[in-house]
């Protein structure tokens, strides 16, 4: 009766400590900054925790965000397109790209939609022949671009304004991949 006991005694122990050790596994989580911050921007920005690996890029668009759009500006008092993503690549990236989208996509291997990942760049022909807007893709079809009407935004590539006028997506060109001599 009493090895019953002490057994019986032994088992609801042992399943208590392994509950109070997930609990504790669980807290960690929650109180890492960097955990926060990903559950954070992903709740904010509409991507799934897993997708936010670079918590800077997050960081920095959230400071845009609201940002006013103005054609050929570069300021927090208003940015267009171009100079947003050139911002994102020389802030996050530490890359420097050039500062119109049809030259920036002069800079990219072409990618198709379902080839996208986080920190490539989205180029649209928005009602003309070429290229004519920049955004930074973010994952599970959204991207950050400084829309004419809304100012710095994140949209969704699924939008039937954007998928109507999505002409490719594309990853900077390592200066070996583009044929640069050193």
């Amino acid at each position: 009766m009493i090895k019953k006991f002490l057994f019986s005694t032994l088992i609801v122990l042992s399943a208590f400590s392994v509950t109070i050790a997930q609990t504790k596994k669980e807290a960690a989580k929650v109180e890492d900054p960097d955990n926060l911050a990903s559950q954070y921007f992903s709740q904010v920005m509409g991507v799934a925790v897993n997708a936010t690996s670079n918590l800077k890029l997050y960081k920095f668009i959230y400071e845009w965000i609201g940002t006013p759009y103005r054609f050929g500006g570069n300021t927090s008092k208003g940015i267009d397109c171009s100079a947003f993503t050139k911002a994102i690549y020389d802030k996050v990236f530490n890359t420097s790209i050039l500062r119109n989208s049809r030259d920036i996509f002069s800079m990219v291997d072409p990618l198709s939609k379902d080839e996208l990942k986080e920190g490539d760049l989205v180029f649209f022909k928005i009602k003309s022949r070429s290229i004519s807007h920049v955004g930074v893709y973010l994952g599970e079809n959204r991207f950050a671009h400084a829309s004419s009407t809304r100012g710095v935004v994140i949209s969704n590539l699924n939008e039937p304004y954007y998928s109507r006028y999505f002409y490719k997506g594309g990853r900077i060109l390592e200066p070996s991949d583009a044929g640069v001599i050193e």
